[in-house]
């Protein structure tokens, strides 16, 4: 079955069919006077209804554009100061304050942002060559300080102020120096990434090199990919400088570098902490499990032994124990840092604690979902039946309701009975009463729908196909015509119909795992069956059937995603390979 080129079409036709001619479109976000709360309005070209323009100023953060002051269209790219927006894009960041002309089709998603500024950098190594001057931002604290991030190649430049020759600066010096009025031109010997600093009063100038890094790794005979491989960290949510990953070492030694290549690594003679120095000696490694980190601005590196818990329970006068006695988690045969529960809990509090006992014990004031800190808050209970799940490593937690049903089944004209008032049972696990499942279904052209106790007090729909999110009272499932295995998971409403040969249920509770979520930086996508590991396609939608990111994986237990510039909501997530699709729902805050 073509399942990502059904679930394609689908919402390609979902989303061209809501864009139509605009009333207004406007500019919203945090580098706004109106914040996200309104739009700044932009003005319609006279002679073309798709050309808009405005002149406004703007702080450093972030902005989208959107259509009749509504999220239903939206453009958004990472690209700046110029891009192609597309539909429920990413944040458009905004890297300093000031005066901006921006200019916007909405046609094509073509914008441009020019800055307004009365000093620039000229010369063949910048973008515009000798011809025309790149504006550099200006500091809103200090109007005489002027700063700006470019990629520039091997050649030379001057500073001059108001696009013309009658006023520059320059100098023999680089990276830093005093400019004088007419002086020499300013050599740039490589290629690169800068940041630069120039002071219109003074003359002096600095050009910072940054170095950007798609990966940072371990590697060595220490590692498990020997000195052949890198072990890549991940990049923390809220920290970008910040690398970790939790990595099994023997006694050898390692070092830490960026990129995958010997261009940038970093090595210290001491372990297991240190400063690591630019191209430095091999780290001496002892065998172990590591939690390991390294920051890529400070180059301090820490190796610190991941503890294996006997237990993990859960305590507190929301459960059986009340605060004397743990009731014990079950660990994850897989990853030991995850332990789950299933219990019926009181309104109360709790927390969790190691080896039945308050030396080490976690706890956040968040609930149904957070991030529990040693010694942290009591976590406040509502009474309910929960799953509950605690990764001993990162402290993340969630506890899920359980709605336990009687009979779920699928009804409507695409089923068997052609009928929206007799359902066609689907069957509940022995080991997972949230999953159901029937192994083999003919199902008709047409829509359908889940519901639970023959009766639509209550119903799950969505209008995706073959995987979705079925909400309450949701609209009515389209199906194309085939034979399929049905699931439904009724704790969260995700379903799939997938090939009838399989057997594998991608819906249970802990096949696939988004966490945390909501989730407010990096996506966190844990999978523990097999099948789904390897090459997979992650397509991430909005809750207008938008689609806002993309990305090709190789997964193997976990991945991570980076989500922070998405705009807060409800999305949906399929993930795919070559046999088998899954969708889940996940929540971004900001």
């Amino acid at each position: 079955m073509k399942l990502r080129l059904l679930f394609s079409a689908l919402f390609c036709s979902l989303l061209f069919a809501g864009i139509g001619q605009a009333q207004s479109i406007g500019l919203i976000g945090s580098s706004t006077a109106n914040g996200w709360n309104s739009d700044t309005n932009m003005i319609q070209n006279v002679d073309s209804a798709h050309l808009w323009s405005l002149k406004l100023n703007l702080i450093v953060g972030a902005v989208k554009f959107r259509q009749d002051d509504a999220w239903d269209i939206n453009w958004g790219s990472k690209d700046f100061p110029s891009g192609i927006g597309t539909q429920g894009g990413v944040d458009i960041p905004i890297p300093a304050a000031g005066e901006w002309t921006v200019n916007f089709n909405s046609l094509t998603g073509a914008y441009s942002f020019a800055y307004t500024s009365d000093i620039g950098i000229i010369g063949d190594a910048t973008p515009g060559g000798w011809a025309d001057d790149t504006k550099m931002y200006y500091d809103p604290l200090d109007s005489t300080h002027y700063f700006i991030t470019l990629n520039l190649i091997q050649g030379e430049a001057k500073f001059r102020a108001n696009s013309a020759w009658d006023i520059n600066w320059g100098a023999i010096d680089f990276p830093s120096g005093v400019g004088t009025l007419g002086g020499p031109n300013i050599p740039i010997p490589a290629t690169g990434k800068y940041l630069i600093h120039f002071h219109k009063t003074s003359g002096e100038y600095s050009f910072e090199e940054v170095l950007e890094f798609a990966t940072i790794g371990l590697i060595g005979s220490g590692t498990p990919g020997d000195w052949t491989t890198d072990t890549d960290l991940t990049k923390d949510s809220g920290d970008p400088n910040l690398w970790k990953g939790t990595i099994t070492l023997t006694d050898g030694e390692a070092k830490f570098r960026a990129n995958d290549a010997w261009a940038i690594s970093w090595g210290d003679t001491l372990f297991p902490s240190g400063i690591g120095i630019l191209n430095g000696p091999n780290i001496p490694v002892v065998a172990g499990k590591y939690v390991v980190t390294f920051n890529t601005q400070t180059y301090a590196y820490n190796f610190a032994p991941l503890v294996i818990y006997s237990t993990i329970g859960i305590i507190g006068n929301a459960t059986p124990g009340d605060w004397l006695t743990d009731t014990d988690m079950n660990q994850d045969p897989v990853d030991s840092s995850i332990w789950r529960l299933r219990l019926i809990m009181t309104d109360g509090e709790a927390k969790f604690r190691a080896n039945d006992d308050w030396a080490v014990n976690w706890g956040a004031g968040d609930f149904p979902t957070g991030i529990a800190t040693e010694g942290g808050a009591n976590i406040p209970i509502t009474a309910g039946e929960y799953k509950i799940t605690f990764n001993s490593f990162t402290g993340e937690y969630s506890f899920e309701l359980l709605q336990i049903y009687g009979v779920v089944g699928l009804v409507g004209t695409a089923t068997p009975n052609a009928s929206w008032e007799m359902d066609v049972d689907l069957t509940k696990d022995l080991a997972d009463e949230s999953f159901w499942y029937i192994n083999s279904i003919d199902m008709s052209a047409g829509e359908a729908k889940f519901r639970a106790e023959h009766a639509w007090a209550v119903n799950w729909g969505a209008v995706t196909f073959p995987t979705g999110v079925g909400t309450q009272n949701g609209p009515n499932i389209p199906i194309t015509a085939g034979t399929y295995r049905a699931t439904l998971n009724s704790a969260t409403g995700e379903y799939a119909f997938g090939d009838p040969s399989s057997t594998i249920d991608l819906l249970r509770s802990n096949s696939v795992v988004i966490a945390p979520n909501p989730v407010k930086g990096m996506m966190n996508i844990q999978i523990s069956a097999e099948e789904l590991q390897g090459k997979l396609k992650v397509i991430i939608f909005n809750s207008q059937g938008a689609q806002v990111l993309t990305q090709n994986l190789n997964v193997q237990n976990q991945a991570s995603i980076d989500v922070k510039n998405l705009v807060p909501g409800h999305y949906f997530v399929h993930i795919a390979n070559d046999k088998f699709a899954v969708g889940k729902q996940v929540v971004i805050v900001k």
